[in-house]
């Protein structure tokens, strides 16, 4: 028997999909079945699949309740979870990218003085500035982070952008690509040998429904 975590949302809906598409049975998750359940029962293999949102599919698989889990690249490099990536799924694509001002870039880049940039990410934020050689304040932001530079708390921020729709409506354009994202297949580590049995066949069957 192996337990896996699902991210509740787009990511969990997508990734029933693929399982379905596997031959796996998860009739029990469809929405008029379900029910307020979250902990269920493949119906013809030995998976237990948990519903939980994306931090704690990280914190699960890490800490050995769940032995793999499905969650958004966002989230894993946000976290500090120790945990094997094993399938890049390539659904739920999106970007981290740095976006401030429109018209502002080059000001930005040429000028010396002390930079504030606003992100809900401050551990991607900061790995990313680190990497540039850049040293900026980070500001926590909870809500909506494009507020932060029409308010004057930031000179830019970094946030995850699937349009630009929304930045675009608030006066911002995107600057720089900080990183891709989408969904991956993660596994605990102790569970990739111990129950390597297991979970490199649901892995294998997975990477067959994998969409350019």
């Amino acid at each position: 028997m192996i337990r896996m975590a699902l991210t509740k949302g787009r990511i969990e809906e997508k990734a029933l999909e693929m399982l379905s598409a596997c031959g796996y049975d998860v009739s029990e998750l469809e929405p008029d079945r379900r029910g307020r359940k979250l902990f269920f029962r493949v119906g013809n293999a030995d998976i237990e699949i948990v519903l939980a949102k994306a931090a704690d599919v990280i914190t699960y698989v890490s800490h050995g309740v769940c032995d793999a889990g499905i969650v958004g690249k966002d989230t894993i490099m946000e976290s500090d979870g120790r945990f094997h990536e094993l399938l890049d799924l390539n659904f739920g694509r999106c970007r981290f990218a740095l976006a401030g001002p429109a018209g502002k870039y080059d000001e930005f880049r040429r000028g010396y003085g002390h930079k504030i940039i606003a992100s809900k990410y401050p551990r991607v934020t900061k790995n990313y500035f680190d990497s540039l050689g850049s040293d900026v304040e980070i500001v926590k932001i909870e809500g909506s982070v494009e507020l932060a530079p029409l308010l004057g708390l930031s000179d830019a921020i970094v946030d995850i952008v699937e349009t630009g729709s929304t930045l675009k409506a608030n006066g911002l354009e995107v600057w720089e690509d900080v990183a891709r994202i989408s969904a991956r297949l993660i596994a605990n580590v102790a569970s990739v040998k111990l129950k390597k049995a297991e979970i490199d066949p649901l892995a294998a069957a997975l990477e067959t429904r994998i969409e350019d």
